[in-house]
């Protein structure tokens, strides 16, 4: 019997055909296990620090073994084998490799003070991650929205023909939707720094800092401190000034401490942020599907289609079909992220007490999962827009096809100025409309609405290359996305130009 093969067991989509290596590398084992190492180093220098039972030495033996390696992990595998708790097997693991400080890593700690903390900062890693891919998106759309600011195109509402606008005013609105869906990501450091519930610390198995407390012998000033050093060692913020220093350090950090520790918690953070992330994450992904659909309808109107490859196969059956198919993919990711929001809410409702398990094995998938979807179709649009076809031709031609209705106010009204009697005027343009329309519907020809009205003598001073110039329709669009892209992009260009120079411009990879 053969040995099976990679191919003989499930991989997840997500990493293989969607997700970037930037979004696959934050939730990664190794990248999560090298968090926790992070955190518990972060601990015992605070307690070394502070005068706690953790000595200079167990510190340099930690800091010089901070590396998770393959071999690493392997071996946390097999003592999980064997204790049925992965944060344990990494405290074994990592003691394997610091025998002098095996007894003081975790001093202390429950497995959340070292869970929830990673689970926050690759949260928001990855949000920063989105948050610059959908400012990506808003620059893609926003250039194509300055190219094609003064092309006519019909209008939809009910998805029934209404007032022109032009083709980029339509792309600006798809990218003022995201630029808000941006600014709501950007909202969520004020947020953090307003509630302090986010910046979790070390707060012991049901949040009451019990076992520090002790560590501190019912010192609480200590205990603050200890909160505050870790605080600023894994969330960042000015290291502490030796000659302010004094009584190893507590007057100086006991206030950091106490306002960072305002948000009450049991033992994990509180499951109800989780909601909020998914929830940002699917307001994003429900713009990127409406975007999508727009140009799918436009697709199927051969106004507009996405990037096709050269060598790319529309339909196996039917060679000269050019679906689609990346709004598709786009539609179904979006689509699968909203309906993640869910498991966060029920989540939250069911947390027990001061904590409850089943919350583990649900967020382990939903919250990875929601990111690389996202992520995959952030990518996605990037690509679509950046390489979307307008076909000009085609929608003016679609335009030129309803104008003539639309145009019939605009004819009645220069008729008037030139004599007419608008009751009357309106009579013979309704019956005229009535037998165009009835043309296009029953017999499949040409709307000849205008050809009727030039030949009607009521008609005979309206100016009708006037009338049905399609600019004259077009209201503000053009004003619209010169100041969107001047007052809102320009902006947001300024204030990620080093981000996005930072991120892949690799294709999507299916």
């Amino acid at each position: 019997m053969s040995m099976p093969s990679q191919y003989d067991t499930y991989t997840s989509p997500l990493a293989e055909r969607n997700a970037s290596p930037e979004m696959l590398r934050i939730w990664s084992p190794r990248h999560k296990f090298q968090t926790w190492r992070r955190i518990w180093l972060a601990v015992a220098e605070a307690q070394h620090e502070l005068g706690l039972p953790v000595t200079k030495e167990h510190v340099e033996e930690l800091r010089a073994n901070l590396e998770v390696t393959d071999e690493d992990i392997e071996r946390a595998k097999e003592h999980e084998r064997r204790l049925r708790h992965d944060v344990m097997a990494h405290v074994h693991a990592w003691g394997d490799r610091c025998p002098k400080a095996r007894g003081i890593i975790h001093l202390g700690m429950t497995s959340e003070d070292v869970g929830s903390n990673a689970d926050l900062l690759l949260i928001d890693e990855a949000l920063a991650l989105v948050e610059q891919k959908v400012a990506r998106c808003v620059f893609s759309l926003a250039e194509q929205a300055a190219r094609w600011k003064r092309l006519p195109t019909l209008g939809f509402t009910h998805y029934q023909p209404a007032q022109p606008v032009t083709v980029g005013r339509r792309i600006a609105n798809w990218a003022s939707d995201l630029a808000i869906v941006l600014f709501r990501l950007r909202s969520r450091e004020e947020f953090i720094s307003d509630s302090g519930a986010t910046e979790r610390g070390v707060r012991g198995a049901t949040g009451t800092q019990a076992s520090f407390f002790e560590l501190a012998q019912g010192d609480g000033s200590l205990v603050d401190a200890l909160q505050g050093r870790v605080l600023l060692k894994l969330y960042g913020g000015a290291p502490v000034d030796p000659a302010n220093d004094h009584d190893g350090g507590r007057a100086g950090l006991a206030e950091i401490g106490r306002w960072r520790s305002r948000c009450l918690m049991g033992q994990t953070y509180p499951r109800v942020l989780d909601t909020l992330v998914l929830s940002d994450l699917a307001s994003v992904a429900s713009v990127l599907h409406k975007i999508a659909t727009d140009i799918r309808l436009l697709s199927n109107r051969k106004e507009i289609d996405e990037p096709f490859g050269e060598k790319q196969i529309g339909s196996s059956a039917m060679p000269y079909k050019r679906n689609p198919m990346r709004c598709e993919r786009i539609c179904g990711l979006s689509r699968f992220v909203m309906n993640l929001v869910g498991n966060a809410f029920d989540t939250a409702a069911t947390q027990w007490l001061e904590r409850t398990l089943d919350d583990s094995s649900n967020r382990r998938l939903s919250l990875p999962e929601a990111f690389l979807a996202l992520d995959g179709a952030l990518d996605l649009m990037h690509n679509v827009a950046s390489g979307l076809e307008v076909h000009e031709a085609t929608v003016r031609a679609n335009l030129m096809a309803e104008l003539p209705f639309m145009a019939s106010e605009n004819i009645l009204m220069a008729a008037v100025k030139a004599g007419g009697d608008r009751q009357e005027l309106h009579e013979v343009i309704r019956q005229h409309a009535q037998a165009a329309g009835l043309r296009v519907k029953k017999e499949g020809k040409p709307n000849d609405l205008i050809e009727r009205l030039k030949a009607d003598a009521h008609f005979a001073k309206v100016n009708f290359d006037e009338v049905m110039d399609p600019m004259a329709y077009v209201g503000r669009s053009v004003e619209q996305v010169d100041r969107f892209l001047a007052e809102v992009v320009q902006p947001l260009r300024e204030q990620y130009k080093d981000d996005l120079a930072k991120l892949s411009t690799t294709e999507p990879r299916v």
